[in-house]
């Protein structure tokens, strides 16, 4: 089956500041094959890598080295874009609009015909849990809201790949309860989601695999059942030796 998502052998440097010609590696040849349908969850510590990697999937950096293909094309040349839905780590929408506005604002930007608009907008605000609140100024909402408004953004063009940077940052345990009851429905419709996180229960719960990185570089990546067999260990203790971390009770 061909990847959805691959990269081979990518590697991005970043000149450091303040530091002359001094180079910061963000990404180390790291290599990712992510299929049709499969939830990828892509964990790793802050500073890891993990945003700058979706940001060249996505166009927004430009690798040093190696290659990242989405749909089984360079990310440098022309890509469907339609297909893809996108949620950045730090979210910024008009706060002047409604949820229902800002849903068609973004659905102009597709293309969408406005009877398929009408049906997107009605069946996201529903999936999200927003429908009752729908016309209320989305400076009103709490975080979480704030965060399934743009988790509908990410969709109204009906993506096949959906790439979410950290999408229960800073969600109190509902509010990640109902972002990971939406990813296991986008699962279930056969979606490919690729997403970093820190909540490493959301990932046991909902991930066919996972990747988790530091300073750059692939350490481990596979499905969970299997590293906690391979590793004798929960995915928690797993991350933590990985990163290096020892808690003062383990010293």
């Amino acid at each position: 089956m061909e990847p959805i998502i691959e990269t081979r052998n990518l590697r991005v440097e970043f000149r450091a500041q303040n530091s002359g010609s001094e180079k910061k590696v963000a990404v180390k040849d790291l290599n990712l094959r992510i299929c049709g349908g499969e939830v990828f969850g892509f964990l790793g510590p802050n500073g890891a890598g993990k945003t700058t990697t979706m940001n060249v999937l996505l166009g927004f950096v430009n690798a040093t080295r190696g290659s990242a293909c989405l749909f089984g094309v360079d990310v440098r040349e022309p890509i469907a874009r339609q297909r893809i839905g996108y949620l950045p780590e730090l979210t910024y929408y008009y706060k002047f609009l409604t949820a229902e506005e800002l849903l068609r604002f973004y659905a102009r930007i597709f293309g969408l015909p406005r009877a398929v608009a009408d049906q997107r907008i009605e069946q996201l605000l529903k999936l999200v849990e927003l429908d009752t609140a729908r016309r209320r100024l989305i400076k009103t909402y709490s975080k979480g809201m704030q965060q399934r408004v743009g988790l509908a953004q990410a969709l109204i063009n009906n993506p096949d790949l959906l790439i979410l940077d950290e999408p229960t940052s800073g969600l109190d345990p509902l509010g990640r309860m109902k972002v990971r009851e939406i990813i296991q429905r986008l699962k279930n419709e056969g979606k490919t989601v690729f997403f970093s996180s820190h909540e490493l229960g959301e990932v046991e719960t909902v991930c066919d695999r996972v990747a988790i990185i530091n300073q750059g570089e692939l350490k481990v990546e596979g499905r969970v059942a299997d590293l906690v067999k391979e590793h004798q260990a929960n995915l928690e203790r797993i991350f933590l030796n990985i990163i290096g971390y020892q808690p003062e009770s383990d010293a």
